[in-house]
């Protein structure tokens, strides 16, 4: 038995369940919206313009290095290059954090939302649905880890500051990446996790 077939309807804001006469939430204040599938136009659009952002993010300089006044070089340093001067220095453990945070978990998330908005609201086994909302809960919590990258830009510009000698400063990718970050959250956050238990299967007779 779901709520909807309850003849109720649940607060996205604090998760009590009211009678589907109900329009607003007596606990919070929020107004109660029955889970629809046109919602999923927001998810789309926060996510395209995530994708979107994250392609310069990858090809533009993440960080910008420069030392001895010019003098001694220095260079510019995508998510990628960045990844691997850390390999070739050794590195390994950090280049994975990054890698894994910078590459493989927004790659997930675009994967993971997309096919959380195509499934949503069809028909599925009890099995798929805890599955869907397996999913979405794991999107929704390693969601802030996607700025570590940024972060990371962030504490070396704010440490590395030695004037002539060296200096670090955040390139372009790092306001790309934020951004993509954000929008990645914003769609994950517009998905009504309730459209996932819209397409269970009536239960039989004999189950009443």
């Amino acid at each position: 038995m779901t709520a909807h077939r309850a003849g109720l309807i649940g607060c996205r804001g604090c998760g009590r369940a009211w009678p589907e006469t109900r329009t607003v939430c007596a606990r919070c204040g929020a107004a109660l919206v029955p889970p629809d599938r046109r919602g999923l136009q927001a998810v789309w659009g926060w996510l395209l313009a995530g994708m979107i952002f994250y392609i310069p993010a990858n090809m533009l300089p993440m960080m910008r290095t420069s030392s001895l006044g010019g003098l001694g070089g220095g260079g510019d340093a995508t998510i990628i290059g960045g990844v691997l001067q850390l390999m070739a220095h050794g590195d390994w453990p950090i280049a994975a954090v990054i890698f894994a945070a910078s590459v493989l978990v927004p790659v997930g998330k675009f994967v993971a939302i997309i096919w959380l908005a195509l499934v949503a609201g069809r028909p599925a086994t009890y099995r798929d649905a805890h599955t869907r909302l397996q999913v979405y809960e794991v999107v929704e919590f390693i969601g802030r880890w996607s700025m570590i990258d940024v972060f990371v830009v962030a504490i070396l510009s704010a440490l590395v500051q030695l004037g002539f000698v060296v200096s670090i400063k955040p390139g372009t990718a790092a306001v790309s990446f934020a951004l993509s970050v954000a929008f990645t959250m914003l769609a994950a956050q517009s998905f009504d996790p309730r459209l996932i238990w819209r397409g269970l299967p009536l239960r039989r007779r004999k189950d009443r």
